[in-house]
């Protein structure tokens, strides 16, 4: 028996995922958010812990006999999250996440500090990855910054709370900007233009090799063995492709989580900063990817539905499960900004086309749309930077919606596929890492693909509606832009 646990920016899920590969029980602890000020959120380290050892928790308390022959624990996780510890290994302050938005001129300081940053870290300097929040906070809070031991992110930090070790993976890693995306090594010449050294890093492994032993007293508290061993794992989307089969040189999937992601395994490291694609090591041995990224996808739909004040479930149905062509109400999801293709912090969201007849159901199908259109924006750059990708399957909380799903398909003009267990995908994966930590197994043999629930295909009937409405979309963000 193998855990998962995926730590979420709105939670974390844990799942047991038996010898035969099959989920046979899932928990999940709520986490919220805070925004003290305008582009900033923030998350309290130990709030994720305590989500983690509370969700093996009720595992444990509803499931102890499958809990009790766990073998191996791997974590996923929110990246670029930066928990900076003292060295008595405390938190200094909340942990500043992936969506915040506050380090936008420490990132072309940090560019002028380093030159080669691109050829190394593989990526733009964006607010939303770890190295510019320390510029942020070595200028705006240096009483902290010169007291920080140690800086984790958040799956390294529920680590250390499980194990006592500081360890990182490589996919998770690469993230920072402190990487040598290309050698799987940390970077003296990028720590360097922030001010750190080694010594604030955590020991890096692969996602799939033994990074530490679970502490003994939580072995005890779960009824565990005591040599049950925790995986290196993986950043979320990394996990996402573990759990996916996603392994092999352009697999492809689209996740419609919180934030969103189009993501193409490659064999080679494959830069491709100019346009904001994302280059990163996979969870495994000798693979890279790309991804292009949205910062606001299925926190879009959540948005409205809070402002509406009626539950998701409720907005989505009276659109059935397929409408007959495009909202004539545009969408913009750029409520936290945005990274692929804009990489702008300060980019904001936006209803375009609103009349006094317009009805929420418009409203929502623009929402849906409007993530739709981020994505082609994002599969555009990603075949431009690596060749066309020909289909996708879907994972994320987003996923559950057959409408959304056949959205995404006429608006990428592409099938898009519906899998098996493609909302706990990230968990499922950090599973997989912790079985292939403990066994040794060639990874194809555990990283299989999922079974497909459903598929969705391009209408021909609304191909050319979506490609106008595309089209006109994508003259708004340049015309708010130049707008007061």
């Amino acid at each position: 028996m193998y855990l998962g646990l995926d730590v979420g920016t709105s939670g974390v899920k844990a799942v047991l995922v038996n010898e035969a590969g099959a989920v046979v029980a899932t928990a999940a602890r709520e986490l919220s958010l805070s925004h003290p000020a305008p582009l900033w959120s923030e998350q309290d380290p130990d709030a994720w812990a305590e989500a983690a050892t509370g969700a093996v928790d009720d595992l444990a308390r509803h499931h102890p006999r499958e809990v009790a022959r766990v073998r191996g624990i791997g974590l996923s996780g929110q990246m670029h999250g930066a928990a900076l510890l003292d060295e008595n290994g405390r938190p200094l302050r909340p942990a500043i996440l992936w969506n915040d938005g506050r380090s936008q001129a420490e990132c072309g300081e940090l560019e002028r500090r380093c030159p080669s940053l691109h050829a190394i870290a593989g990526n733009l300097a964006m607010p939303g990855f770890t190295a510019p929040k320390l510029l942020w906070v070595a200028r705006h809070e240096p009483e902290i910054f010169w007291r920080v031991a140690k800086v984790l992110l958040p799956k390294a930090y529920v680590r250390y709370r499980l194990t006592g070790a500081m360890v990182e993976d490589m996919s998770d890693a690469a993230g920072t900007l402190w990487l040598d995306v290309g050698r799987r090594s940390w970077s003296l010449e990028l720590l360097k233009a922030t001010g750190l050294d080694l010594h604030h890093m955590p020991d890096l492994v692969e996602g799939s090799a033994v990074s530490a032993v679970l502490a003994s007293d939580l072995a005890q508290r779960w009824g565990m063995a005591k040599d049950v061993v925790v995986a290196g794992g993986a950043g979320d989307n990394a996990a996402s492709a573990i759990g996916l089969g996603a392994i092999a040189p352009g697999d492809a999937f689209l996740s419609l989580g919180t934030s969103g992601v189009v993501f193409r395994v490659t064999d080679r490291f494959a830069p491709a900063p100019v346009s904001a694609v994302h280059a990163f090591c996979h969870a495994l041995p000798g693979l890279w990817h790309q991804m292009g990224v949205m910062l606001s996808a299925a926190a879009s739909l959540a948005w409205l539905a809070g402002v509406m004040e009626t539950p998701t479930a409720a907005l989505l149905a009276p659109l059935g499960e397929r409408v007959e062509g495009p909202s004539p109400v545009k969408f913009l999801p750029y409520l936290d900004g945005e990274r692929t293709p804009h990489n702008d912090a300060t980019a904001s969201g936006a209803f375009v086309g609103l009349r006094a007849a317009t009805g929420r159901g418009q409203m929502v199908q623009a929402v849906l749309e409007g993530v739709a259109f981020a994505a082609r924006d994002n599969l555009a750059v990603l075949s431009t930077a690596s060749g066309p990708i020909v289909e996708l399957d879907l994972v994320g909380g987003g996923s559950r919606s057959p409408l959304w799903a056949q959205i995404c398909a006429d608006v990428l003009g592409i099938p898009v596929h519906r899998v098996e267990e493609g909302e706990v995908g990230a968990a499922l994966g950090a599973a997989r890492l912790a079985r292939l930590a403990v066994t040794g197994e060639d990874p194809a043999d555990v990283c299989t693909r999922p079974r497909r629930l459903a598929s969705f295909v391009p209408r021909a009937s609304v191909a050319s509606a979506y490609d106008e409405a595309y089209r006109r979309w994508r003259e708004l963000y340049p015309a708010l832009k130049e707008s007061p």
